[in-house]
């Protein structure tokens, strides 16, 4: 180095100390972003970070700690969910100790007052509305992830916490790349003061794209275009104006495109399993005169990447169930992935997280299967599994001792699992409402697990190819990387009277309109206007696509909406007219009577020994079976009506016990001469005007023009998409008229109900004002009401639980009608609909967005654990009622129920919150109490178990 540029280097090291310092503290060198972003924060700017998954863009936050730290500062590093923030606090107590690192995650409290403390992004929401003494001393914040704004739910709370940070608090962004950094970080500038952009998107680790086609695997890019793209990638320049597809690849998927179109195709069945397959998923001939083609078995393709050397690998299956059938494919093939040794390891490992699962448990949490599949290297990982299975799972994935995790893609969300490989098995996925193709962010999202800085010298993403497939459609995605940042952000109730309560109507209003959510609408309103034109162009299209000679499609598809909504609502009333017989039955049963099982192991004629009448409603008779069997039934193991059939006679003490009694009266039973009936279901009232009803549209479906045209299924089928775009283009009409106006004009017709329903006076919160204030709820504003009016009052522990699960449960699936619980609880329930059907009234008045439905799904289970019953009872209990639930579910929606009654508890006292405050925090004390009574019965067994 020449004197002038030693001098250079001297005085920048003088100029960045404590970067220099921080830097000579790593193991490796620090990349050029992640100095630029440290230069920026040490000049006292707050910085935003855009990088690749694995580029290391945490180093930037770690940084802003260490500066705090030398600074004699407070930094507060947030994450989105309680397993990041769990895997950061263990990172930074590693590095400066237990004594300087506290966590925060609503149900944890570590060391609180600490100088660093890691927290959900919620809970320093809380902390900045409640202007708790912890802020005092802050100087800088990490929003790790802070994509997440994005986030339809949740996205409201990362803005909130933008908006409301003192200005003197460092801002540090950490987020995944996104195509309108620039845009994103303009308008922190304008909010936070000077930001500093960094984006990178080089990955540390080269990516290839490959297809895999049958069982050979292909380039997916020729090796020209695939530099191209490199290349492109290293400068930032967006995608490649053309790329071409590898020869070898496009020969081989025409080739089995033909085969696919001549033959047919076979691929896995609903359930999983390998359809019309051998052990090892080898084809059989087809019905069609040749070998079907068939999608290579999963078996096969991780024995594929094992020969290749391109294990650990990640599987994205969009679906729960999809993940748990390739595992238990992968193990009854017999395929192992680990050593003897490692083994030993895995099982350490599974018994140390394992050790607190209780006995009774391991069987319905399906854990020796589970455990057999992490010995041979195998795993799923979805949110249906227990916290501690997922990590167990992410553990032994990090250590490499599991080479094989089926994942849907929430794995793609924050946690630290990169492997050297990523499979997609298809480019569809459900969003909720409907199958929609992957887009390129998300696509890059998914594929960006693949390569380990620091062990792979490359990563690699694989698509398995099936009919009708494109290469160029995987090249489209593979080579673009849009991933736009759109806010969410929308004021809630508990929002506007915080910000009313901080700083009257007038700022709060001006708050609003500094979003990152109206900043984007006053530039989005002429995309969105055209996009609206280009799909009336389409609709015209489809218009004249789906007409038929022979009369009205669009008629014929209303009435067959009809025929269909009917079809399934008289489904429903049978379901719910069956339970209705079957509890009046049971209620009815007397000591001697004889009945009928009509399935199951039970089976047969039964004697009832006695009736079961509980006190809380519920009836479960003790009977003695045919086949030799006591114990006591339950309104699911019956199907409509449950008449007495006959009588025995039975003396004064029945020892049901004793296998002399059941053999004497099974005997009895037999010889009583009862034939077990037919099927005989009453029927009458609304049942029979729906059938009428589905009748006369069955006839009117049939007898329309439209049904009888030979190419009626080509009609329909653009008729369809006519109406998907139809109401497509309305929602996106809506989003104009919505982006036109203001989110200021939202927070006035939101103050408006409040103010009506006495929450607020001018600017002044009320007593259920400041109530409402310290509720976060999805349905903040019913929750008030419920409290305020009672409605929630006189209820046990178990039965409050049931009520507030209500408004925190909701079902992944649309089912059948549900079952309204019994005694106080049923009335508790009746009151809070009442209170919601008047709260979404008014809100449809206001054109306000309306609040969630009610929904009893969960109800049965989580009064059942807290009632004290074992895990196999509540899921039981929930599949009686209709609500499939896994382990994993159940425990996620208990700590919802938790925190919402935690929020209860909190707000009359109860000795979590300090002293009684108001007459109308006196009132709720009972409530209060009730609320912690049930937390305390919630927090045992898998529930209480670290959280995930």
């Amino acid at each position: 180095m020449s004197p002038a540029e030693r001098f250079a280097r001297s005085a920048e090291r003088r100029r960045y100390s404590e970067l220099e310092q921080f830097a000579d503290s790593r193991p490796f060198r620090l990349d050029d972003f992640q100095t630029q972003a440290c230069r920026a924060l040490e000049d006292g700017r707050s910085a935003l970070v855009c990088a690749p998954t694995g580029a290391g863009k945490t180093i930037v936050g770690e940084f802003a700690v260490h500066r705090a730290l030398a600074t004699d500062g407070k930094c507060f590093y947030t994450t989105p969910i309680k397993a990041l923030s769990n895997q950061k606090y263990t990172d930074l107590v590693a590095e400066y100790g237990p004594e300087r690192v506290g966590l925060l995650t609503g149900d944890t409290s570590i060391n609180a007052h600490a100088p660093v403390v890691v927290m959900t992004t919620e809970v320093l929401r809380n902390m900045l509305y409640a202007e708790s003494s912890a802020l005092r001393g802050l100087t800088a914040v990490v929003l790790d992830e802070i994509h997440y704004l994005a986030d339809k739910f949740r996205g409201a709370v990362w803005e909130e916490v933008i908006l409301h940070l003192p200005d003197s608090v460092q801002l540090v962004g950490l987020s995944a790349t996104v195509s309108n950094a620039e845009e994103f970080g303009a308008w922190l500038t304008e909010v936070r003061g000077e930001v500093t952009v960094v984006v990178d998107e080089v990955r540390p680790v080269p990516l290839w794209q490959h297809m895999l086609v049958g069982k050979r695997m292909f380039d997916l890019f020729t090796t020209s275009s695939a530099a191209e793209l490199a290349s492109a990638a290293a400068a930032g320049s967006g995608p490649v104006a053309a790329v071409r597809i590898d020869p070898s690849l496009a020969r081989a998927v025409s080739d089995a495109q033909s085969m696919a179109d001549r033959f047919g195709t076979a691929g896995y069945d609903r359930a999983g399993k390998d359809g019309g397959r051998g052990r090892a998923g080898r084809p059989r001939s087809g019905g069609f005169g040749g070998p079907r083609w068939r999608p290579p078995a999963r078996v096969d393709v991780i024995e594929k990447l094992d020969a290749n050397g391109l294990l650990p690998a990640i599987t994205f299956i969009f679906s729960r169930a999809g993940c748990d059938a390739a595992v238990a494919q992968c193990v009854r093939s017999g395929l192992r992935l680990t050593t003897e040794a490692e083994r030993a390891e895995i099982r350490a490992v599974v018994d140390r997280r394992t050790v607190d699962l209780a006995e009774g448990d391991l069987g319905v949490l399906g854990y020796w299967d589970w455990r057999d599949a992490l010995e041979r290297g195998l795993a799923a990982h979805h949110a249906g599994l227990l916290p501690v299975f997922k990590e167990t799972v992410e553990e032994l994935f990090v250590a490499g001792l599991v080479k094989a995790v089926f994942a849907t893609e929430t794995l793609a969300l924050g946690i630290n699992m990169p492997a050297r490989t990523v499979v997609l098995e298809k480019l569809v996925k459900y969003n909720g409402e409907g199958h929609v193709d992957l887009t390129p962010g998300e696509f890059t999202q998914l594929t960006g697990r693949a390569g380990r800085r620091g062990i792979d010298v490359e990563g690699h993403a694989v698509v398995v190819w099936a009919p009708g497939m494109d290469p160029r459609q995987v090249a489209g995605l593979a080579s673009r990387r849009t991933y736009p940042l759109r806010s969410s952000f929308r004021p809630s109730y508990n929002m506007a009277v915080n910000l009313v309560d901080r700083l009257g109507r007038a700022q709060a209003r001006t708050l609003l309109e500094q979003s990152f959510a109206q900043y984007q609408a006053d530039q989005s309103v002429v995309g969105l206007a055209r996009q609206v034109a280009r799909n009336t162009d389409a609709i015209r299209a489809h218009e004249k696509s789906m007409q038929c000679d022979q009369g009205d499609i669009v008629e014929y598809l209303e009435l067959a909406g009809q025929l269909s909504r009917a079809e399934k609502e008289l489904a429903r009333a049978g379901a719910s007219r069956r339970r209705r017989e079957t509890e009046n039955d049971l209620g009815a049963l007397k000591r001697g009577d004889i009945i009928a099982v009509p399935t199951g192991r039970r089976a047969g004629l039964a004697v009832v020994l006695d009736p079961g009448v509980n006190t809380d409603g519920t009836v479960r008779p003790l009977v003695v079976t045919a086949g030799r069997w006591a114990g006591r039934l339950s309104d699911a193991d019956f199907r409509g009506p449950v008449p007495a059939l006959g009588t025995l006679r039975l003396g004064k003490f029945t020892d049901h016990r004793s296998p002399k009694v059941r053999r004497d009266l099974a005997s009895a039973l037999a010889s009583s001469g009862t034939v077990v009936p037919g099927r005989s279901p009453r029927r009458g009232g609304d049942h029979d005007a729906g059938e009428a009803e589905f009748a006369v549209l069955r006839r009117a479906v049939k007898a329309h023009p439209v049904h009888g045209c030979a190419d009626r299924e080509n009609h329909l089928q653009w008729a369809r998409r006519w109406q998907r775009l139809t109401a497509e283009n309305a929602a996106l009409t809506a989003k104009v008229d919505s982006a036109r106006g203001s989110l200021g004009q939202e927070l006035d017709r939101i103050l408006t109900l409040l103010t009506d329903r006495g929450y607020l006076r001018g600017d002044r919160l009320t007593e259920t004002g400041r109530m409402l204030s310290r509720i976060w709820s999805e349905s903040d504003l019913v929750v008030a009401e419920c409290l305020r009016r009672g409605a929630w009052t006189g209820l046990d522990p178990a039965q409050l639980a049931a009520v507030v699960s209500t408004l925190v449960y909701e079902s992944r699936r649309e089912t059948g009608p549900q079952r309204m619980p019994s005694g106080p609880a049923a009335a508790a329930v009746t009151e809070t609909t009442r209170i919601w059907a008047e709260v979404t009234a008014q809100e449809r008045e206001l054109r306000l967005r309306v609040t969630r439905d009610l929904d009893l799904g969960f109800g049965a289970a989580v009064s059942t654990w807290v009632r004290g019953g074992s895990l196999a009872e509540a899921l039981s209990v929930a599949a009686s009622t209709g609500t499939e639930l896994t382990a994993g579910d159940f425990v996620r929606w208990c700590r919802q129920v938790v925190d919402l009654l935690d929020q209860i508890a909190g707000l009359a006292g109860s000795g979590r919150s300090g002293t009684t405050e108001s007459p109308a925090a006196a009132a709720l004390a009972p409530v209060a109490a009730t609320a912690v009574a049930a937390i305390t019965a919630l927090r045992r067994g898998v529930v209480s178990m670290a959280a995930a």
